[in-house]
């Protein structure tokens, strides 16, 4: 298509849908009742009388309704997909045309970026999820589950460690008719609607959006932390405040062999906790004290929970002796924890 061609066939869509307010609910209100005249037209919308005469032209001029010369003049709806089905394909052209002039821009990854646009946080959404390396924590809308499955199922099938936490718990699938463990290893449902949607790779890649901003709401936001320090207060605040007040739906958390690896320290000692074996791991951080780059590596002596999951707590032995093992700021243990990678027989190797 030539430059003018495009710029006719862009200009045509636009004016077929460049609807004022009237003509919006004008055509809504015929298309509901079938036909109205114009007096019915202002008694089921807030049309003023005077108005809705010009309004029903318009939207005859551009082939929504069709007008009745007749007393009263009636307005008749026509089947949106014959009044839509030319601008239908001429939008798939448009499109299609559009797209091979599109030029993707340089995105320069930024700490922290604050995102308004729906698309875009879904984009980041998906990009969140296709980069996890090993592990995996989502806080989604039952809607978001069902746009995201066949992605999060592929995921899984590449061994991903998976948590999803569903809100509200009263729409979510019921467990006979979804297959919730081919998406992830633990599913739970929270009540309410006041839940955010968080996602977390691997501890360090995460995004932070209200539920308002994936509705599209333009006075909404999210938040994403490309892979800085700062994403761990979306962990802790997704591990700490959102798990812990939800119920499990579906659990299968022997799903993923051992070794593992951890992003989130409350992760690992969840798994290691439900499991009465020995392990050994691998801890990847910095000197507490020092700020020193650090590799610690025994068998896991201790782990357990405080109250409401606030405090955790993971010691390994060494040779050295025992070695506290912390979350990102840890400041009472010895080490905080970056990485985390556990087996049965030994330590694994960095």
């Amino acid at each position: 298509m030539s430059g003018d061609d495009l710029e006719a066939s862009l200009e045509q869509v636009i004016t077929r849908f460049d609807l004022g307010e009237y003509e919006i609910a004008a055509y809504l209100a015929v298309l509901q009742h079938g036909e109205l005249t114009a007096s019915e037209i202002a008694e089921n919308t807030d049309i003023p009388q005077p108005r809705v005469y010009d309004t029903v032209r318009s939207l005859s001029d551009v082939g929504l309704v069709e007008l009745k010369e007749s007393r009263p003049m009636k307005v008749l709806a026509i089947d949106p997909r014959d009044a839509f089905g030319d601008i239908q394909q001429s939008l798939d052209d448009l499109v299609e045309d559009l797209s091979s002039r599109y030029t993707a821009p340089a995105r320069e990854p930024e700490a922290v970026s604050l995102v308004k646009s729906r698309p875009t946080i879904l984009r980041y959404l998906e990009d969140i999820i296709d980069a996890a390396e090993y592990e995996l924590t989502l806080s989604l809308t039952p809607s978001l589950l069902n746009r995201l499955e066949s992605q999060l199922a592929t995921r899984r099938e590449e061994g991903i460690a998976t948590e999803i936490l569903l809100s509200p718990a009263k729409e979510a699938p019921d467990p006979d008719d979804f297959d919730y463990l081919s998406v992830a290893t633990t599913v739970k449902g929270r009540r309410g609607i006041t839940t955010p949607v968080v996602a977390v790779a691997d501890g360090n890649y995460s995004m932070y959006a209200t539920r308002e901003s994936i509705r599209g709401d333009a006075d909404r936001y999210g938040v994403i932390f490309n892979r800085s320090e700062l994403g761990f207060l979306v962990s802790g605040f997704l591990n700490t405040v959102l798990w812990t007040t939800a119920d499990v739906i579906a659990s299968n958390g022997m799903g993923i062999p051992f070794p593992r690896r951890y992003g989130t320290i409350r992760r690992c000692i969840s798994d290691l906790a439900s499991l009465d074996e020995e392990f050994y791991a691998t801890i990847e951080g910095r000197d507490v004290e020092t700020g020193d780059h650090w590799v610690v590596q025994g068998k896991v002596d201790e782990v357990s929970f405080g109250p409401n999951r606030e405090v955790a707590t993971l010691v390994v032995e060494t040779a050295d002796g025992p070695v506290d093992v912390g979350g990102q700021l840890a400041a009472y243990e010895d080490i905080e924890a970056y990485e985390i990678q556990v087996a049965r027989d030994e330590p694994p190797s960095v």
